[in-house]
């Protein structure tokens, strides 16, 4: 009597987890606004960290001073 009752609850469990995976296609939209601020403290700490060498701070900051706000 038990596998009676197992056996078909078993099997509507793995239909139902089936269709939990879905579509992994993930659509983002929008934009994000970063300030020249958050940039440049962000390349700073890049530089402090050793991320980056002092020619490419140089290079990055005079860029990121050169684009409007």
């Amino acid at each position: 009597m038990k596998t009676t009752i197992i056996l078909p609850a078993a099997l509507l469990s793995i239909a139902l987890l089936g269709g939990c995976g879905g579509d992994t296609y993930v659509k983002v939209e929008g934009t994000t606004t970063i300030s020249k601020g958050q940039e440049l403290t962000d390349l700073q700490r890049a530089l402090n960290e050793g991320a980056v060498t002092q020619g490419e701070y140089d290079s990055l900051r005079a860029k990121i001073m050169r684009r409007p706000n």
